[in-house]
């Protein structure tokens, strides 16, 4: 490694669950960010300056006024925008070796395989089920692991799922495709500080799946009270009758 990117990675090398081999892991990693909403932008800036080696961006929207009371990538200048271009260049002056990718596409079925195909990890932050669910499909289908966060109002949950376990959940394990629950930030508002805590704690899931450093939150749904300043973690299997995950057609 370069004497500039050992010095600027310093504070990574100097963990002992990261050192030199963690960081050039994370150099070499390539990672899609699947919405850039209150969810995906801090977990953006925080890979970014983490050094991973390929950050794709995929939305299909622009910038509007109401994005900015979270969206930390952006600002005035950016309003009407694409998401995933204003987002390139934010992170593109951070001056990090990351190499930075614009996808301004939808997230669905005819799109993400192509996008999986790039990438070795998804950092799913956004914001409605329809969506989730063909992220998910996709993740399991091309055995990427899913690093998958949601925040509405003061509550949020994260939790890490990897099909290369056999033994790990997935997203639908959690909520079956049935689910036709419909929560969104638009409707129902979320508190800034509550995505900005949560697209940190995705990126640290990433950082972790990427260097092997810790326990991923694989098998585990972490839940956030913010009004009342809870954390809470719930176990979860992965379910025999999952219609992406389990029983013994789906299996790999």
């Amino acid at each position: 490694m370069k004497d500039e990117l050992l010095l600027r990675f310093s504070r990574h090398i100097m963990l002992p669950e990261v050192d030199v081999a963690g960081q050039e892991k994370l150099l070499a990693s390539r990672v899609l960010i699947a919405g850039l909403g209150g969810l995906g932008c801090p977990a953006a800036l925080y890979l970014a300056a983490a050094g991973v080696g390929e950050l794709h961006l995929a939305d299909r929207d622009d910038v509007e006024i109401s994005n900015l009371q979270r969206q930390i990538l952006f600002g005035d200048a950016d309003v009407g925008a694409s998401k995933v271009n204003a987002g390139a260049r934010r992170l593109g002056a951070l001056g990090s070796p990351t190499r930075v990718v614009a996808h301004p596409v939808s997230l669905d079925d005819k799109a993400l395989p192509e996008l999986l195909s790039q990438v070795d990890l998804v950092v799913d932050g956004t914001d409605n089920f329809a969506t989730r669910f063909a992220v998910n499909r996709a993740c399991v289908a091309a055995r990427r692991p899913l690093v998958s966060g949601a925040a509405i109002r003061f509550e949020a949950q994260l939790s890490v799922f990897d099909s290369r376990d056999e033994a790990s959940p997935c997203y639908a394990c959690l909520y079956p495709e049935a689910d036709d629950e419909a929560l969104n930030c638009a409707e129902n508002g979320v508190a800034a500080p509550l995505v900005g805590m949560i697209g940190s704690l995705m990126a640290l899931e990433a950082m972790k799946v990427v260097t092997g450093a810790g326990d991923a939150l694989i098998g585990t749904v972490l839940h956030v009270d913010g009004l009342r300043g809870e954390f809470r973690r719930f176990a979860l299997k992965r379910r025999a009758d999952c219609v992406v995950c389990g029983g013994s057609s789906n299996q790999r």
